[in-house]
């Protein structure tokens, strides 16, 4: 892994999911097969292979500071090409640090992650106004996770931290995206520690080698989602959990 420390020029961006993002990191440790964020490397100039490096935005807190004073309140989502809470977070604390300075000024603020790193923070999230937490619970098999998440927490862990934040107050969501083979057992594991749910497909590409590896290619037909779907869809009904669908 070859991890950086670097100068960013702005931090708090426009955003197409919601009205603002930051990205403390650029690359992830996580490495997911299927990752939609590997596109960076058109604009990062980086050589080496999606996951294999870092660049830790070290004056991102500072950039916070003075851009925050500029613009429209609105929602903000932590994070969207990288894992606020990847590893590294662990040493260098970019994430709390912005989240502090987001709390401070009263914004709302979408935590997105795959990490129960997550938890160190829990005394700042369950305290601001309006945050709240989600996390990407794409199987309930961790041997599928392995395949294609080798690098990112184990489902059980998400799970455990999805309650222990859910418990203290924190409104909490999961994404079940993409949706993974496995995934149609999830809603019971899910039950009460989460406020809501959102299924998406795998839109990508980057994956289906893994896929025919390891002799699953049915689950990546139109019918498998549509099959999955209509049953999670139908447990989180019964469950009286709201699930939506992003596609």
């Amino acid at each position: 892994m070859i991890v950086k420390e670097v100068l960013a020029k702005s931090i708090l961006s426009p955003s197409k999911i919601y009205p603002y993002v930051i990205n403390p990191y650029t690359g992830c440790q996580h490495n997911c097969s299927y990752c939609y964020a590997s596109f960076m490397k058109r604009f990062t100039g980086h050589l080496e292979p999606w996951g294999q490096f870092v660049d830790a935005k070290v004056n991102a807190p500072d950039l916070l500071r003075r851009e925050i004073l500029r613009k429209k309140p609105d929602r903000v989502w932590v994070s969207g090409v990288c894992d606020p809470y990847q590893p590294l977070e662990a040493k260098y604390q970019l994430t709390r640090r912005c989240l502090e300075i987001l709390a401070f000024h009263r914004w709302p603020v979408t935590v997105q992650t795959r990490s129960p790193l997550v938890l160190r923070d829990i005394d700042l999230l369950s305290r601001a106004e309006n945050f709240e937490v989600g996390f990407s619970v794409t199987t309930a098999d961790d041997n599928i996770r392995k395949m294609f998440e080798p690098l990112a927490p184990p489902i059980s862990e998400r799970i455990r931290a999805l309650d222990e934040l859910h418990k203290a107050g924190i409104k909490t969501f999961v994404m079940i995206a993409p949706l993974l083979p496995g995934a149609e057992t999830l809603a019971g594991s899910l039950a009460g520690k989460v406020d809501s749910v959102i299924l998406d497909r795998m839109n990508y590409h980057h994956a289906d080698r893994l896929y025919r590896n390891a002799g699953l290619q049915e689950k990546m037909t139109g019918e498998f989602f549509d099959s999955a779907v209509k049953h999670l869809m139908t447990d989180f009904s019964d469950l009286g959990i709201p699930c939506s669908t992003a596609f």
